[in-house]
């Protein structure tokens, strides 16, 4: 029996031995993972960023030490995602490029003339003095400039027969109101008979605008409607200023004309389309009609007729029209009905100022909304 009591005192000592030494390991195990874990060290956690998060760290002051709950981002860290929000509302309301052509197509430009009662041009006023009314319903004034701004010009002259006499004066009036406007205006020339010509495009050389209005010769019948509506969608596709003007010229009744009159009337007061300055040579034959259809043009657009007694007067007639070009208001303004509604919009400007009794405002009486081209 001996024999099996003297291994248990063995067998207990081998059991106590072991236990030692895996109590040794552990120790020593747990120790290196503790001394691992340095004292926080700013520097060094910098350079041990994920690089995706480098460019922020480099730029940023040394943080402390590292904690395990971080604290929520605050305002700054996100001024980014709100700052890009911020660009895109500038984009729309007033900085890039697409800024401008926004404005355009939401605001209604309203080239503006006044006068006193004394029949004078007003030229002083400010923002302040005007108010306008689309549908009888009063509008804020979005932007307002009184400045001589270049304008895009089209010069449509009557090429008819009744006209072979006429038109050296008239050419040279045409090319008056030319040197008398602002230089950096753009040109082109329409000459009408019971056709219409574009016998210039847009451009500034007096030089190619005289050659096109000696392009004359006199025949045929005369399709003013025609030539008026053309030269209105000529102005719409490539007028690449805002201001836009129709100069026409003509002798007698429209008799040749596939278009109507109202029909004419109709594409001029598209969207801020051009202003009418016309000049009716008339005879006493059929000249009630004539007149009426030149003043109702000039009228709806905010422009004038005018209707000499003498040829002669023709050419003082175009340094009027300049003058009263480079002294308007530009009024705009973004309406309070939606554009997308549709239908005829009548426009009315009023203007009082102190020191004036009556001011007589002349702009266009209307428009149908969402029809101009793109700039």
């Amino acid at each position: 029996m001996l024999l099996r009591n003297s291994r248990v005192p063995l067998l207990l000592l081998v059991l106590l031995t072991a236990a030692i030494a895996c109590r040794r390991q552990a120790v020593l195990a747990h120790e290196p993972r503790q001394s691992s874990q340095p004292p926080a060290d700013s520097s060094q956690s910098a350079s041990q960023a994920p690089k995706g998060e480098a460019g922020q760290n480099s730029t940023s002051p040394p943080q402390a030490s590292p904690s395990p709950n971080p604290p929520a981002p605050t305002q700054d860290s996100q001024s980014q995602p709100t700052h890009h929000a911020q660009s895109e509302d500038e984009g729309q309301n007033g900085d890039s490029g697409v800024f401008v052509f926004k404005k355009e197509v939401e605001e209604v430009m309203l080239q503006t003339t006044v006068m006193d009662d004394k029949n004078h041009l007003v030229t002083n006023l400010d923002k302040s003095a005007f108010t306008v009314f689309e549908n009888n319903q009063p509008q804020t004034i979005t932007s307002f400039r009184h400045e001589d701004i270049p304008v895009a010009m089209g010069i449509v002259i009557d090429n008819s027969g009744s006209m072979r006499e006429k038109r050296e004066k008239v050419n040279k009036a045409a090319l008056n109101l030319v040197r008398s406007s602002n230089p950096q205006d753009q040109v082109f020339v329409v000459n009408f008979n019971d056709e219409y010509y574009l016998d210039q495009p847009f451009t500034s050389d007096i030089n190619k605008l005289r050659e096109a209005l000696e392009k004359v010769e006199a025949r045929g019948g005369t399709a003013l409607y025609d030539a008026i509506v053309a030269s209105a969608d000529y102005m719409k596709k490539n007028a690449k200023l805002q201001k836009k003007v129709l100069f026409v010229v003509t002798d007698g009744e429209d008799n040749a004309s596939r278009e109507s009159l109202e029909e004419a009337i109709r594409r001029l007061q598209e969207e801020n389309g051009p202003t009418v300055y016309a000049i009716g040579l008339l005879g006493e034959e059929k000249a009630r009609r004539a007149r009426r259809a030149l003043e109702t043009i000039a009228q709806r657009t905010g422009g004038i007729a005018f209707l000499p007694r003498t040829l002669d007067e023709v050419d003082q007639i175009s340094s009027s029209v300049a003058h009263d070009i480079r002294n308007q208001y530009t009024i705009g303004y973004k309406p309070t009905t939606p554009k997308s509604a549709g239908g005829y919009r009548a426009i009315r400007v009023e203007a009082h100022a102190k020191g004036y009794s009556k001011l007589v405002v002349r702009t266009r009486s209307g428009y149908y909304p969402g029809q101009e081209g793109t700039p």
